[in-house]
């Protein structure tokens, strides 16, 4: 990826208002006719920030059905929590089936569902599965909130919202792919080439919440009160990372350059998207995300 990300900010008083307006803004017109598979954060069944708000969610479908997709289908695997569980308690299957699009359970796919990568220079023992859905999608939206990882990630937002769409175990073979991620010193390189196998074309960040310790079930709570969007998910893990930083959060996130935390450094090192602060453009679209850009151009500033 390659020129500038442009990264919108838009007010968050209404989830779903603030996640329309600032769609309004990203050309979506390739999505109509597309096959799209949709990523949210149901890590676990607890409330936002832990998960995606669902008025946030059901923004995002209800722009992506009005661009008239061939297919659009949630796909989700939670590490915390029976995942049809958690979709149930968060309310997905309802509003799936409420809006007309399908919620695909990834730990119910078969050995077919699912993608093996095997790639040179991967921190990866054996590689990993990814599920089919999202490599064949013509497009991809993902959504993420805005929080730290107290289980080595050190921070969880676009890039680590891929964890969930690879899978824990797969049928057939004998490996725990999660086992083996949450126990490696090389776990956040790992998470940064999970994305090296899926593209994205729209993230859509909820910071409406955000932890900045603990994470991701439960932290210190603030209240930036934005949403963030754009198509470079490395970009908005930067411009997350700034707005952690700019609350005070923990000494991991805290230290250093941004772009040289080691999920955004892999990932840029991939050709995933840019972590330099130079070629990231915040564009905000109300009176309170110019506020919170300034916040954030500050710290891209002083340690981007």
């Amino acid at each position: 990826m390659t020129g500038i990300a442009e990264i919108f900010i838009a007010s968050a008083s209404d989830r779903a208002a603030g996640t329309k307006r600032i769609c309004e803004n990203i050309d979506l017109s390739d999505f109509s006719g597309a096959e799209i598979a949709l990523k949210a954060n149901f890590n676990s069944s607890d409330p936002p920030p832990a998960s995606t708000h669902i008025d946030t969610l059901d923004a995002i479908c209800a722009t992506i059905l009005a661009e008239r997709p061939q297919k659009l289908a949630l796909a989700e695997r939670s590490g915390m929590g029976n995942t049809r569980g958690v979709l149930e308690a968060r309310g997905v299957i309802k509003l799936a089936s409420e809006r007309g699009f399908s919620a695909v359970v990834l730990d119910e796919l078969d050995r077919t569902g699912w993608r093996e990568i095997q790639a040179p220079g991967l921190h990866w023992s054996r590689g990993f599965f990814i599920a089919g859905i999202f490599t064949r999608a013509d497009r991809v939206v993902q959504t993420c909130c805005l929080k730290t990882h107290r289980f080595g990630g050190h921070f969880t937002m676009s890039l680590k919202n891929s964890v969930g769409l690879i899978a824990k175990r797969v049928p057939g073979v004998n490996h725990d792919f999660m086992g083996e991620l949450h126990s490696s010193p090389y776990q956040r390189l790992m998470i940064a080439e999970i994305n090296k196998f899926y593209r994205t074309d729209l993230v859509v960040m909820d910071a409406a919440e955000g932890f900045t310790t603990g994470g991701p079930d439960k932290g210190k709570l603030i209240h930036p009160g934005v949403i963030i969007a754009g198509m470079d998910r490395v970009a908005i893990d930067v411009v997350g990372v700034a707005l952690l930083r700019s609350y005070g959060t923990m000494s991991d996130v805290m230290e250093g350059r941004i772009s040289e935390q080691e999920q955004i450094a892999r990932a840029a090192e991939l050709g995933i998207g840019t972590a330099a602060a130079s070629e990231i453009r915040l564009v905000p679209i109300d009176t309170h995300a110019e506020s919170v850009a300034e916040k954030i151009q500050q710290q891209l500033d002083a340690s981007g």
